[in-house]
């Protein structure tokens, strides 16, 4: 009676009570990196409805900026106590931490200039490279005109010459980059 007055009383409360959580899942110590991953992906996939919680990236924490003006400085032999070795210390630590912010800082900006210069580096090659092989599609269909254009003379004369240069016209406007475009281009005489 005391089991079933337990969980009437947690279910009255708004908590939810499973008995078979506990009895279906006896527990497993993982013995390696990839067993504990499994384990953290089943504990997961047993209630999938429920969201997961995911941390977002530690800020960079800003020391402080150092003291304008510096109270109660003692000389190293006359009058020091022996609190005030703590004191310097807390300041050595201080400053030593904020010199450290300055100079990841700064690598940071400097890495990131360099990822910028690089992208831009790689875009620059890119667009070459494109320029160059488009350069040679359109040489490519210039001479197929040239050989068409040559066959149609021989065969049907002055008539072709017209349409042709039609086609040419259109073609040169064109990029050359979509596949329809390119597709389209061979309608000679519109036949």
């Amino acid at each position: 009676m005391c089991d079933k007055e337990s969980t009437s009383d947690l279910k009255s409360k708004g908590k939810q009570f499973r008995q078979n959580d506990y009895s279906d899942n006896p527990l497993v110590l993982p013995k390696s990196v990839a067993e504990k991953q499994r384990l953290q992906i089943d504990k997961l996939m047993r209630h999938p409805e429920k969201p997961v919680y995911i941390p977002d990236r530690p800020k960079d924490r800003k020391s402080r900026e150092p003291p304008e003006f510096v109270r109660d400085v003692m000389g190293s032999s006359a009058g020091a106590g022996s609190g005030e070795f703590h004191v310097y210390r807390g300041y050595r630590r201080r400053e030593y931490g904020r010199q450290m912010y300055i100079q990841n800082k700064a690598e940071q900006e400097e890495q990131a200039k360099d990822f910028q210069k690089k992208l831009e580096e790689n875009k620059s090659k890119a667009e070459e490279k494109t320029t160059k092989k488009r350069n040679k599609r359109m040489k490519k269909k210039q001479k197929m005109f040239e050989r068409k254009k040559q066959k149609l003379e021989g065969a049907e004369g002055n008539e072709c010459e017209m349409n042709t240069e039609e086609v040419k016209e259109q073609d040169l406007s064109e990029t050359g980059d979509n596949d329809d475009a390119e597709e389209n281009c061979f309608l000679i005489g519109g036949r």
